[in-house]
């Protein structure tokens, strides 16, 4: 569903994304990870049309997206931004109804089928209550899920998430993505960024890691997501663990203090703790 060849961008003289590649399948929710500065953001832009790759392709369903219009892609592609501030005081319904936009046409405009699926994808993130209160009014949580809400009801085979659980509380972290994985296993592709190592590794079928403006390691989470790769990203601070049965991220220090030193734990004693050693 997404093929990514050679992408090259600088800003000035300064390189940011250097020959990245890879390929996300039908249905797979695949997670974008990696440190701050290290281009996740630059390629979303780049895939999505908004900057303009100096070398390298991108395909979509199979399309080259170079030749596509706008409103094609707008068809193929939503998209929910790190953050965003509203224009004009919307009511929340009227913002996920916008979602629509690509689908609508002819004299009729805005149908009854239309705003069932903007009030549907309301009930499915959860905030149909915000209905009809002004977007301008909400906390960026809030219109975070508004924002997720508008993609569902666009109803494209690709989504693009830029840090879409960043403003969140921890259960609405959770809340969508499930909803994420849930859409996927529907058979939409998802590229979603996130900064949290544990949620990658939770709920994502695959793992595109970025550091130095290339690609570190890309795979399965559960080969991805390893001590090996975060100490590559963010130096040795991290402990990988399985804790009753779920690989879990932790600061190294978290261990050493709780523990007097993880590292000195016979695998034996750190699983009479209900820890493994992977």
């Amino acid at each position: 569903m997404l093929k990514v060849r050679n992408i090259h961008f600088n800003y000035g003289s300064t390189p940011v994304l250097r020959d990245i590649s890879f390929e996300v399948d039908e249905g797979t929710l695949c997670g974008l990870f990696g440190p701050n500065g290290s281009g996740k953001t630059t390629l979303f832009k780049c895939c999505l049309k908004f900057l303009k790759a100096h070398r390298g392709s991108v395909r979509m369903n199979g399309t080259d997206i170079s030749g596509l219009r706008i409103e094609d892609m707008a068809k193929l592609v939503s998209y929910v931004p790190q953050e965003h501030k509203p224009p004009f005081p919307y009511l929340v319904r009227e913002v996920v109804l916008m979602g629509r936009t690509p689908h609508l046409g002819g004299f009729f405009g805005v149908s009854r089928k239309d705003k069932k699926i903007a009030l549907d994808a309301l009930d499915m993130v959860g905030i149909t209550e915000l209905a009809d209160r002004p977007y301008s009014q909400l906390s960026g949580g809030q219109r975070q899920m508004v924002l997720m809400a508008r993609a569902i009801a666009q109803e494209t085979p690709l989504m693009f998430l830029d840090e879409p659980t960043s403003a969140l509380d921890f259960s609405n972290q959770i809340r969508i993505w499930k909803i994420m994985q849930m859409i996927a296993e529907e058979g939409v592709t998802i590229l979603a960024c996130s900064h949290d190592p544990n949620h990658v590794a939770w709920f994502c079928d695959k793992v595109v890691v970025m550091n130095g403006n290339g690609i570190a390691a890309e795979g399965a989470p559960s080969e991805v997501i390893s001590e090996e790769t975060l100490r590559e990203i963010y130096g040795d601070i991290c402990s990988v663990r399985a804790v009753d049965g779920v690989r879990m991220v932790m600061p190294r220090w978290i261990m050493d203090k709780t523990y007097g030193g993880i590292g000195s734990l016979t695998p034996e004693a750190s699983a009479g703790m209900g820890m493994t050693y992977d």
